[in-house]
């Protein structure tokens, strides 16, 4: 459906390091973020909603932590950017807040630490934790990407069960007695949501920065440091291209295993999947306008949702269908040894 309101911002002539603020950007007036979200994200918070304990669980975090306390213990080694505060930061911050017609600004604070994260936490009051290390590394498009990723994650009601996340694995690392056999269900459940929900929040953070290059470059740089000079996009992508098709049974498999315990997915994966999308067409619709607005219904949610559980069914099937037969060939190398 094309958007009468949707519209384009003219340069701001901000300096950038890379000079790709100037570009104009279409302001995605009323957008929906079911418009952005990836159908596995969708499926896999359906299936972790299903798991019996899961609503237990949620109650006890929220009955022995609460908002408030939650909201200090991620704030209290931050600063607050603000116009006098990291005020560049907070320019861009703003811009992407427009370009994803945000329904309001959400706290943003910086934290000291050289790990180059970023992330969106909250229950009801959600805000952004930005790593100084992220902003050492990336220059401004890129990090403007980081930050629409992040605005993507608190307009899909991603903060929730992201700082459930965290809680219950800083609890599981603790070995805290809250975290039992239920928990830990909870967990393995919630990470891999976690995973599939950071696909959603790629494809938001590609809307705010609307430059395909940019995401795909700020991804290199997030997987493996260093600068444009010594880098080659394109190689990388050629790398996430062989990753995906290449290796053999015993590679499926450790690819699988490799991730089952990882909050976001590798960013070669990533790569793939956002390539992905675009060659669908899907994010040049949105950016010409076409897309749904808030408060309508998503029709191809239950298609969506239809497709995604057979994908999540082909790929179970696929990858115990792999495993069984690691096992023969490994059961075969081991016995061939003995007839030797």
């Amino acid at each position: 459906m094309a958007d009468e309101k949707a519209r384009t911002d003219e340069p701001d002539g901000g300096d950038n390091k890379s000079g790709g603020r100037g570009r104009a950007k279409r302001i995605l007036t009323d957008i929906a973020p079911h418009s952005w979200e990836h159908p596995a994200d969708k499926a896999a918070l359906q299936a972790l909603r299903r798991i019996p304990v899961f609503d237990d669980i949620l109650k006890k975090i929220f009955g022995f932590f609460g908002e408030k306390p939650i909201r200090l213990a991620f704030q209290a080694n931050a600063v607050r950017v603000s116009p006098n505060q990291f005020g560049h930061i907070y320019s861009m911050y703003k811009e992407c807040l427009k370009t994803l017609d945000a329904p309001e600004e959400y706290p943003l604070f910086m934290s000291q630490t050289p790990m180059v994260n970023a992330g969106a936490y909250g229950m009801d009051q959600p805000f952004i934790i930005l790593n100084s290390g992220t902003v050492r590394l990336l220059e401004d498009d890129e990090l403007s990407y980081v930050i629409s990723h992040e605005i993507g994650h608190i307009m899909s009601d991603h903060v929730l069960y992201k700082t459930m996340t965290v809680l219950l694995i800083n609890l599981a690392n603790m070995g805290f007695p809250i975290v039992g056999l239920a928990a830990r269900a909870v967990l393995v459940g919630l990470l891999e949501w976690s995973r599939k929900s950071e696909l959603s929040s790629d494809r938001a953070g590609l809307l705010g920065v609307q430059d395909p290059e940019v995401v795909m470059r700020t991804m290199l740089k997030m997987a493996g440091g260093g600068s444009n000079e010594e880098t080659s996009l394109q190689e990388f992508i050629i790398q996430a291209e062989e990753y995906q098709e290449g290796g053999d049974v015993a590679d499926q498999v450790f690819k699988v295993l490799n991730l089952m315990f990882q909050t976001h997915p590798f960013y070669v994966l990533r790569v793939s999947e956002l390539r992905a999308w675009i060659e669908t067409g899907d994010y040049d619709r949105i950016v010409r306008g076409e897309y749904a607005r808030r408060g309508e219904a998503d029709p191809a949610y239950q298609e969506d949702l239809k497709e995604a559980a057979t994908a999540y069914a082909d790929g179970a099937k696929e990858f115990l269908d792999t495993m069984a037969d690691a096992a023969k060939r490994a059961g075969s190398d081991f016995l061939s040894g003995f007839k030797r």
